[in-house]
């Protein structure tokens, strides 16, 4: 899942990195908000939030927004940078290894956060979980050249309700002959709609399931949720490892 890039990834692979990540975002976004009431990833309504703030005068209170918003920023630029860095150097196992470390920062996030007590853990938690979101969003951008989104759930919709427009005008059209009397030309063009709308509908249907079970486990267990939550990071993260060549694992520099 974590080798390919591009052009030469199936959409299996997209579907399948798409569906896991994504259940981890909305499990991590999801339980921020009921333990603390900050969405950690979700920076569409921190920044709408962080502009209601500075027109009612409350700088200070928009602050925090903006520290936030920058975290996420922070872990995507890191991210990117790193990629770059990695490829350059021929490590084709560059992705699964942000994932990894993706993975120990949240668990580290956690234990951070059982040591502390909980009112002032509180930035700690959602500028954390910020970086770590823009970090992984990063991720799977840049892999899929940008196919693949794990966080931003209103480009997923939007992307979802241009392909079901798309379905409908072809099915309106479908009686109708072309120039050259051929009725079935659009029959690509429609599997490759269809192969989208499984990725974006998947993806937005993970996110939700994993907001769900994140919620149910911040009830359960509180702040150790995030480090059950990192345990699909760090399946990703060593199957990425496992799956690339011998040569690749023992001299990246090779390439």
């Amino acid at each position: 899942m974590l080798i390919q890039r591009g052009d030469d990834r199936s959409q299996h692979l997209d579907r399948r990195l798409a569906f896991i990540l994504a259940a981890v975002a909305g499990s991590l976004n999801a339980a921020a908000f009921h333990a603390v009431g900050f969405f950690s990833a979700n920076m569409t309504g921190n920044v709408s939030t962080l502009s209601s703030l500075i027109a009612m005068g409350e700088w200070l209170h928009g602050l925090g927004y903006l520290v936030i918003v920058l975290a996420f920023v922070l872990g995507a630029a890191l991210s990117a940078l790193t990629v770059d860095v990695g490829l350059r150097r021929g490590v084709d196992t560059i992705y699964a290894r942000i994932i990894l470390a993706e993975a120990v920062m949240l668990v580290l996030l956690a234990l951070a956060r059982l040591g502390m007590e909980r009112a002032r853990g509180v930035p700690l938690l959602i500028v954390g979980l910020s970086f770590l979101m823009g970090l992984q969003n990063a991720i799977v951008t840049h892999i899929s050249q940008a196919r693949v989104r794990t966080t931003h759930v209103s480009g997923m919709a939007t992307d979802l309700g241009i392909g079901l427009g798309r379905l409908l005008a072809m099915a309106r059209g479908r009686g109708a002959a072309t120039a050259d009397g051929d009725r079935d030309g659009g029959g690509e063009e429609r599997a490759a709609i269809l192969l989208k709308l499984r990725l974006h509908a998947g993806t937005i249907a993970c996110f939700l399931l994993g907001g769900v079970l994140g919620v149910l486990g911040w009830r359960w267990c509180g702040d150790l949720a995030m480090a059950l939550s990192a345990l699909p990071l760090f399946g990703v993260g060593l199957a990425g490892l496992l799956g690339a060549s011998p040569s690749s694992r023992e001299n990246p520099a090779a390439n």
